[in-house]
């Protein structure tokens, strides 16, 4: 039975084709991205059925719905960056791109059958925990929504961050950030400014370059580049596929195997890095014929430091006639002008941002409210932490999907996402197993393992790498990157341990009558 079946009332907010929003569910998911869907799957394959997906978008799909900009692609071959339980047998590439993604996590809502529990257009407010009632109350832009337990999963890269540029509001040509994209864009013939040469810029520059009349690209700091080992599956290894499906699941596991070996020049010994060093460095010879082009574009920095890119069109997009690399951040504007840091100025009708996110300041930690009244801004104080990425002292049956540490440099977050999932069914088995109506992880279990965390994570190539990324706090901590292989994560949330938690017995109601079991 759907969630919106079980609630005694209803929201009344309600517009044409959505589906009623309960007013009361066992458990409430905000994101509808990887995180979100993968938590409702679990809980649906498990029997915990009833919950609601809250989803601020207008579609499922998360950073995949909402970064839809020409060249959008996955960075980790498909048949590791998709679920282990929702298999694809046809993906097109071995790196897929934007649009096959949405549709796989749109094809997985109506596989598994969790589509009717899918709010769409619902963004949440507030929630604050009622220690009372044992339960979130949950504030919408539908109306309110009370759960038992609250998984929230807002994912790493959905809140685009642009920076604050003096004349930026008085601009008087298109503004855009890359991970607002929508629809109907078109820069043909224009003057166009990418600000920015990480992830993003290298998929969407290429694809600008042929359109555009003059394109500038504003870099800062230069990033490592791979080869991307990108190729078309063919028929007959899609048809092998369908036939016998444990033949992707050896593909699955072979992929892995040639991916986490990666932690150990990246976490174990960056000694190494050096190896992925001289790859870098022979793809930009290859690439890049002019010598003072290669020193600039050749960074300084360990490599892995920052994100390391694959692309094998960034670099001939760069040489391109019609565009031109600017070593300088953007400091100012004035009307249609871009004033460099280093007095450069160039004249352009649109800027695009490729300037990233806010992995270590999540929006979403100041709308949560826990037992003393903080918001989880406030209790993290600019640096975030969790009990494996997933649960947080002071905020009660709360689970985090991607919360903090657990991004990776080397393998795939759907990995870590399904070790999450199991981390939360294991919680949920035990608060219906034994009667319990709140369950915590207690603050010195979450202190241990941090200081764990970020005692492994100094001799990193993202703590020591010489670069100033993304991955670190005002203080400098690391709050985004877990510090070991992904197998070891694994293993660790499946050692659920309840003596880790405060917990409580399930409340009664005025009339002394327990509430609904969960699950």
């Amino acid at each position: 039975m759907s969630a919106a079946a079980t609630g005694a009332e209803q929201a009344e907010t309600v517009t044409e084709d959505q589906q009623p929003l309960p007013r009361h569910v066992e458990v409430a998911i905000v994101g509808a991205g990887f995180g979100g869907l993968g938590a409702a799957i679990s809980l649906e394959r498990a029997g915990f059925r009833d919950f609601a997906v809250l989803e601020r978008g207008s579609e499922v799909g998360g950073t995949w719905w909402f970064n839809s900009y020409p060249g959008c692609q996955c960075d980790v071959p498909s048949n590791l960056y998709s679920f282990s339980f929702a298999r694809k047998p046809d993906w097109s590439r071995s790196y897929p791109e934007q649009p096959e993604v949405l549709d796989y996590l749109r094809e997985c809502t109506r596989r598994f059958g969790i589509r009717d529990r899918i709010h769409l257009d619902c963004e949440m407010r507030e929630a604050t925990w009622e220690e009372a009632e044992q339960r979130w109350r949950i504030d919408t832009s539908r109306g309110e929504v009370f759960a038992r337990v609250l998984v929230v999963a807002p994912g790493l890269l959905s809140e685009p961050k642009t920076p604050d540029i003096p004349g930026l509001d008085t601009f008087e040509g298109e503004t855009v950030h890359t991970a607002r994209w929508g629809e109907g864009r078109d820069f043909a013939g224009e003057r166009v400014a990418v600000v920015g040469t990480g992830a993003t810029a290298v998929q969407l520059v290429p694809r600008l370059q042929p359109e555009v009349e003059r394109l500038y690209v504003l870099q800062r700091t230069p990033p490592w580049v791979l080869p991307l080992l990108d190729r078309a599956v063919g028929d007959r290894l899609k048809r092998l596929y369908r036939a016998v499906p444990a033949a992707q699941d050896v593909a699955r596991g072979f992929v892995y195997s040639l991916r986490e070996p990666l932690a150990v020049p990246m976490a174990i010994a960056p000694k190494l890095a050096k190896l992925l060093e001289a790859v870098s460095r022979a793809h930009l010879r290859r690439q890049v014929r002019d010598r003072e082009l290669r020193r600039t574009l050749t960074p300084d920095y360990v490599v892995g430091c920052k994100r390391m890119l694959l692309t094998n069109a960034w670099y001939p997009a760069l040489t391109s006639a019609n565009v031109e690399l600017i070593t300088e951040g953007l400091e100012e504007i004035r009307g249609r002008i871009l004033v460099g840091s280093h007095g450069t100025e160039r004249e352009v009708d649109a800027i695009i941002f490729a300037t990233g996110f806010t992995p270590t300041d999540p929006p979403i930690a100041h709308a949560l409210r826990g037992t003393d009244g903080r918001t989880l801004a406030e209790a993290w104080d600019g640096s975030p932490q969790a009990y494996l990425g997933t649960t947080v002292a002071g905020f009660p049956n709360l689970f985090f999907m991607y919360g903090p540490n657990t991004n990776l440099g080397h393998n795939s977050i759907i990995y870590m996402l399904e070790s999450q999932y199991e981390y939360l069914m294991r919680a949920m088995r035990a608060m219906r197993d034994r009667g319990l109506g709140r369950i915590e992880v207690r603050e010195d279990v979450q202190r241990a393992f941090n200081e764990g965390v970020q005692r492994r994570l100094k001799s990193t190539v993202w703590n020591s790498g010489r670069c100033a990324s993304w991955y670190l706090d005002a203080d400098g901590e690391n709050p985004v990157m877990w510090s070991d292989f992904t197998f070891r994560f694994r293993r660790l949330a499946k050692g659920f341990d309840l003596d880790e938690h405060h917990v409580a017995a399930r409340a009664r109601d005025g009339a002394g009558r327990e509430p609904t079991a969960v699950g």
